[in-house]
């Protein structure tokens, strides 16, 4: 007879527990754990199906604060590149101007060669025509057919 004894403070104490779980007002959740506005719970969704619900929607949400996290770094990437390349542009024409300043020494450079060379072609023709000159007074009195005749200091 022990048992129905047994039998009986169970089905007792499980009345006296749903009683209490009954009477309790119901658990507020904290605003940490405060589900995202752009969704809530609809009438008739079991308390197992609010929260399954809830803590899938709050691992999108970290998710989606992830994603716009990593966003913002790419603006700030973005940033850095609009920098670079407007440093990039500046050093670009500082190369331009650079290289045109190269063109201007070489233009200079050839025409001077070319000058010097000039000069050196008209130094040479005068040269030429001053030996000519010199050399012809004292081939004016030798007939062409015969040759100057060795002298005393030309001798070997």
């Amino acid at each position: 007879m022990v048992q129905p004894t047994m039998g009986r403070l169970l089905t007792d104490m499980e009345r006296e527990i749903e009683a209490e779980v009954r009477s309790r007002p119901p658990v507020h959740r904290a605003p940490a754990m405060a589900i995202p506005d752009y969704v809530e719970h609809r009438d008739g969704a079991t308390e197992i199906g609010k929260l399954s619900a809830e803590a899938v929607v709050r691992e999108y949400e970290a998710a989606a604060k992830e994603i716009e996290a990593m966003g913002a770094e790419m603006i700030d990437l973005v940033k850095h590149c609009e920098a670079a390349t407007r440093d990039a542009l500046a050093v670009t024409e500082e190369l331009k101007d650079t290289a045109g300043r190269y063109r201007e020494e070489a233009k200079r450079v050839f025409f001077q060669i070319e000058n010097c060379s000039r000069v050196t072609a008209e130094v040479r023709k005068t040269c030429n025509e001053l030996k000519e000159r010199i050399a012809a007074p004292a081939m004016i009195g030798i007939a062409p057919d015969t040759k100057p005749e060795p002298s005393s200091d030309n001798a070997v």
